[in-house]
């Protein structure tokens, strides 16, 4: 029977407590997969992943950012004054710590979708060779020319509201431009998943339904900036697996295209084992998509393969 368990770190920002969840499987487990959760959303949307992959025998784990989830304390969107994607980056690497310290000999995969796979190029970057291999869902990279504007923009709203601060200008030219490939649009979110119960389920979440502020968005840039920069991926390990899987029709990896992109960041800066799985018609949210069990089947048989290897 798989067990669930809620706990909670201090937060590198010294103030706030961060969430976290675990689910464990039944018996020894056999690697840890770290779930890195996306903007305006929590750990609590992954229970079928995590319950899928812990039937399989992996203890699965996962925190609610900054911001976000229950760790927000009420004030969401927000990572902080300043600094706020280096205060993430921490947390998430302050869980990795605390399940190694439990489980030191098991095989780590770092698990990131969208804004968590941003982080999780991030933790890549940061702490290479602190992971057997690192799954990213949803990623993409805008231009870097949209990347400056962007935390131009951003910045002038910091100085001029504050940084928590909420635009809809911003939110427009950035997470609100998503939908428009889906015209007619049943919803706001449609997206995230062709499954309307999924983006049904996603609109009803009181945690998921925040706008940014001006301050995260302006952190987002600085990690966005960081991750395209060839000076930083060559500190990543090169030998460390790594997954893309996204829909084919996913704005945020520009249809596939900036999925390819950043694979290809990653083939420049020398990592010898990249893989890239596409699903013809998949928006956002692979693993509540209509085929979320094929999606969950692929990713256990990949996990199967470079972690037998890595032994």
């Amino acid at each position: 029977m798989i067990q669930t368990r809620e706990f909670s770190y201090p937060s590198a920002d010294g103030a706030h407590a961060v969430f976290a969840r675990e689910w464990t499987p039944e018996g020894a487990p056999r690697g840890v997969v770290q779930i890195v959760h996306g903007v305006a959303e929590h750990t609590g949307r992954y229970d079928q992943l995590a319950r899928f992959l812990a039937g399989h025998g992996y203890l699965v784990c996962g925190e609610d950012h900054l911001g976000h989830g229950y760790t927000a304390g009420g004030k969401f969107g927000y990572f902080g004054p300043k600094g706020g994607w280096d205060l993430v980056s921490r947390d998430v690497r302050r869980l990795r710590e605390l399940e190694g310290e439990k489980h030191p000999r098991l095989p780590y995969v770092m698990l990131g979708h969208s804004m968590g796979s941003f982080l999780t190029r991030t933790y890549l970057i940061r702490w290479p060779g602190t992971v057997s291999a690192a799954v990213l869902s949803g990623t993409g990279q805008e231009p870097a020319a949209a990347v400056a504007s962007g935390k131009a923009l951003a910045e002038a709203l910091c100085r001029l509201k504050g940084p928590d601060h909420v635009s809809k200008l911003v939110n427009d030219l950035s997470l609100g431009a998503y939908n428009k490939s889906f015209r007619p649009n049943r919803t706001a979110s449609d997206w995230l998943s062709r499954d309307e119960g999924a983006v049904d389920a996603y609109l009803a979440d009181p945690l998921c339904t925040f706008l940014p502020t001006v301050g995260m968005f302006r952190d987002m840039m600085d990690g966005l900036r960081l991750i395209a920069d060839p000076k930083y991926l060559g500190h990543m390990d090169k030998s460390t697996p790594v997954y893309f899987l996204s829909g084919d029709r996913d704005p945020v990896g520009a249809q596939g295209k900036g999925v390819r992109k950043v694979a290809g960041f990653f083939r420049s800066a020398g990592c010898e084992d990249v893989t890239v799985k596409l699903y013809h018609g998949g928006r956002h949210e692979m693993f509540n998509e209509i085929n979320r069990q094929e999606v969950m089947d692929d990713l256990l048989a990949w996990l199967e393969r470079k972690l037998s290897a890595a032994k």
